[in-house]
């Protein structure tokens, strides 16, 4: 518990850091990516809530019975579908701002420590736009195997029940994954190595993750959780993954 409590503690060490003279207009433009995703996220959920959770609640309970557990019920199915629509506006997000993010991993680890991968220049990024949005792809791919077992899961009647818990801990870690990648490939860490590295520390890298996915539910904030989370991931890394 403890090291998940300092896990989620990056994050907030992240937004302070996006504030900071020479790192703050690295953050400038993740942070209108998020901005208008968010703000469609917002309003693609609104406007379909009614109709998925109509889809969501079992017809088959009596009436009287649904009626008594409507309560217990209609939060969960709320929560699930605000993880689903934030967790998958999260990815698309995540792939614009691919290119950027890098350089902001860079320029935290400048600040904090005075050292740094090698220099890439605007015009390297440019470059290597293509690679690093595959490279999201990728990760897109591998989160896609456990998301849609759980997507079908969220649709049985009873079994969907238990989909909120598991949704929150499956976009934890991904979560997790996704933003130290940006730390981690300055370092030339392939995914696989950046899984493996996360998994030596998984309270850690879980306690970040649940911070970052209850940021992105929090209005106003959540404009603002694509850099914090790289600047947090970098801190994370240098202090506790760096070898």
């Amino acid at each position: 518990m403890l090291k998940m409590i300092q896990g989620a503690r990056y994050l907030i060490q992240g937004f302070s850091l996006i504030n900071q003279p020479g790192i703050r207009r690295f953050a400038y433009l993740p942070m209108l990516i998020n901005i208008l995703l968010f703000s469609g996220a917002i309003w693609f959920g609104l406007s379909h809530f009614e109709g998925w959770l109509e889809a969501l609640m079992p017809n088959w309970l009596p009436a009287w019975l649904e009626s008594a557990l409507t309560w217990i019920i209609w939060p969960l199915f709320v929560i699930l579908l605000a993880l689903i629509v934030f967790f998958t506006f999260s990815i698309i997000a995540n792939i614009l701002a691919a290119p950027f993010n890098g350089i902001l991993a860079e320029m935290v680890e400048k600040q904090v420590s005075g050292a740094s991968p090698p220099d890439m220049p605007w015009t390297q990024v440019i470059k290597d736009t293509p690679k690093m949005v595959m490279n999201e792809l990728r990760k897109t791919a591998y989160l896609l195997r456990w998301m849609l077992p759980l997507l079908l899961l969220s649709w049985i009647p009873g079994l969907n029940l238990i989909a909120p818990v598991l949704w929150f801990f499956l976009s934890s870690w991904t979560l997790a994954l996704d933003y130290h990648d940006y730390p981690m490939g300055n370092h030339l860490l392939g995914f696989k190595e950046q899984r493996e590295k996360l998994r030596q520390h998984r309270s850690l890298a879980l306690g970040f993750g649940f911070a970052t996915l209850i940021a992105t539910m929090i209005p106003i904030v959540n404009f603002l959780v694509i850099p914090a989370a790289v600047a947090g991931a970098t801190m994370l890394y240098i202090e506790n993954l760096k070898t």
